[in-house]
């Protein structure tokens, strides 16, 4: 393993000094939030619902972000805490069961998975869990579910026939662990079984009565044949073959990806959202490419307003199925594939009045919900993904990739002064909810958990926050203690990531203590995607060959290193780094 050692005194910066400040008071404010909400077993309190109201992802939501703030470094028992309320939650819900929602009634869980759902509730609810492998890639539980959920879309379970092999087609938009919905959706199926609301609980749509719970969902009619949220299935194949090392699972990734890629490329470039038991773009829905539950043309009418809302929410997540296959082969068609959806929806704008507009949406009648500003979902990811000059032009104001363009040098410290903040303002709401179980809703705690990780994932790893999308991690780099033999940064040790371009990056190491020494390993990307080539250091030039290096910081000691790697190279894996050295 390559070693740098630094003993240039250097001043502890603001930024760093934030950066551990702002973990250390999520690990205090994420410990209080599990004492008010789990019980002993780990379980919610709350009452357990179906549905895409308030369901089981809505519950899981409240576990968001604990795997990413442990791998950054936080003390383990946020790793702890984390496991504790998985376990229960996964109990919980396979015991919590439906009265009228006819596929959830034996119990909303089965195999410890959903019994079938849409992929972005899924994603949602097991975002966390598909993070796990990043810190904790040798728990037996853990590498047992993510080979079993992956069977789910392999044809390994019998009561799971998801997946069409000769069609390449998920059956349904409606999936899981007992198979998947080869009916129309109901309202129902949505909104799960009846239940008080007036006086007793406040939906998070802004609902008033359960009538209007269903009439949310009125329109969520058209599930069969595939969809593109069905993309998040990969992230299974992708852990799973982490960490079992199979080659059938990057197999059915490459091959079910590659299928969305055809299908994208025989319409015009621009990704359907149906495609037919047979095969056929928008076979299920009338031959409308653009048809079904999220779609291209799922615009529906809210119950308590009349007004109509866009929701052709595919478009949040379809993009980074296709970074899966990126992440599995470093082939960059694949991001080639999202571009041209991007180019193609633009390729559709009108001029009004000497001002173009840019269609969002796709109907009967052709494009509409025309706007000023372009279509532009997924652009940001794209140009992280293919790091083209001409990508970035394509990206709107984003804060952070103005600072590493070097226009917003006061980005890390005002982002990390306003973490600290909403971590203070949720602990808060935490101490004031003076709610009692049997009155709240899963989702209600959502707001409260004070896990913030996304401005520390982009200062950090030079990553794109997870959030809750419910796939992998994408990062420049990441951090493993050897002292304790576990992922993320050693206590004291700062990391800001500065710039980045296709072939080299340039990132600062602090230890802000004054009396002990530290190390680091670093290595490249989130799964050792990337190879290093090189580390340079006040003008001398360190030549590497591996994914990973490790740098001793002595006691108030920093430098900036310049970093040459080549992207995407080699095999992701969660294996730690002193373990694959043999």
């Amino acid at each position: 393993m390559p070693h740098i050692a630094i003993d240039t005194p250097t001043p502890p910066p603001y930024w760093a000094l934030l950066e551990w400040e702002l973990i250390r008071n999520q690990t205090a404010a994420v410990q209080e939030f599990y004492a008010k909400y789990f019980d002993a077993r780990g379980y919610l309190l709350c009452v357990p619902r179906w549905g895409g109201n308030d369901g089981a992802d809505d519950a899981a939501e409240n576990l968001a972000g604990w795997t990413i703030l442990h791998t950054l470094g936080a003390p383990d028992i946020v790793l702890e805490l984390y496991k504790k309320g998985w376990e229960g939650h996964l109990r919980q819900y396979t015991e919590a069961k439906t009265v009228e929602v006819p596929f959830a009634r034996d119990g909303m869980y089965y195999k410890e998975f959903p019994v079938m759902f849409d992929w972005m509730h899924n994603g949602e609810g097991f975002s966390v869990f598909f993070l796990q492998p990043l810190s904790d890639p040798y728990n037996r539980s853990m590498r047992q579910r993510m080979e079993r959920f992956a069977g789910f879309y392999m044809g390994t379970d019998p009561q799971a026939d998801n997946y069409d092999p000769e069609r390449q087609v998920i059956r349904s938009m409606f999936n899981g662990s007992r198979g998947p919905l080869m009916r129309k959706s109901t309202g129902l199926d949505w909104a799960g079984d009846p239940i008080e609301i007036e006086g007793r609980f406040k939906p998070g749509h802004g609902e008033r009565t359960y009538a209007e719970m269903v009439a949310h969902f009125a329109d969520y009619n058209d599930v069969v044949g595939d969809h593109p949220l069905n993309l998040a299935t990969t992230t299974l194949a992708f852990n799973a073959c982490m960490v079992s090392g199979e080659a059938k699972y990057r197999d059915w990734l490459v091959d079910y990806i590659d299928a969305w890629v055809d299908r994208t490329a025989a319409n015009n470039g621009i990704i359907p959202t149906n495609i037919g038991l047979d095969g056929s773009i928008g076979g299920a829905c009338d031959g409308k490419w653009y048809g079904g539950v999220y779609g291209w043309g799922f615009t529906v009418v809210v119950p308590q307003t009349g007004a109509l809302a866009h929701r052709p929410y595919f478009m949040y997540r379809a993009h980074y199925g296709f970074g899966n296959g990126l992440l599995m082969t470093g082939d960059q068609r694949y991001v080639d594939t999202w571009r041209g959806v991007i180019e193609n929806v633009n390729a559709n704008a009108q001029v009004r009045d000497e001002q173009t507009f840019y269609p969002h949406m796709h109907g009967d009648e052709g494009w509409y919900d025309y706007r000023p500003e372009p279509f532009q979902i997924g652009a940001l990811e794209v140009y992280y993904w293919s790091m083209a000059r001409a990508d970035l032009a394509r990206v709107q104001e984003n804060d952070w990739v103005r600072f590493l363009e070097g226009k917003n040098p006061d980005y890390p410290v005002v982002a990390l002064q306003e973490d600290l903040a909403q971590v203070r303002h949720r602990i808060e709401q935490t101490r004031a909810d003076s709610a009692s179980p049997d009155t709240r809703m899963s989702d209600d705690m959502n707001g409260f958990n004070p896990a913030l990780v996304s401005r520390l994932t982009e200062l950090m790893l030079g990553g794109l926050p997870t959030e809750r999308l419910g796939f992998p991690l994408h990062c420049r780099v990441r951090y493993f203690d050897p002292a304790r033999q576990r992922a993320g940064m050693p206590d004291d040790v700062g990391a800001l990531v500065e710039s980045m371009n296709a072939d080299e990056m340039t990132l600062t190491l602090v230890n802000i203590n004054q009396v002990e020494a530290r190390t680091v390993v670093v290595q490249g990307g989130a799964y050792a995607e990337h190879q290093f080539l090189s580390v340079t250091r006040n003008g001398q030039t360190v030549p590497l060959d591996s994914d990973n290096f490790t740098v001793r910081l002595e006691p108030g000691c920093g430098s900036r290193l310049l970093i040459r790697m080549t992207r995407y190279a080699n095999r992701p894996t969660c294996v730690f780094p002193w373990d694959r050295q043999t």
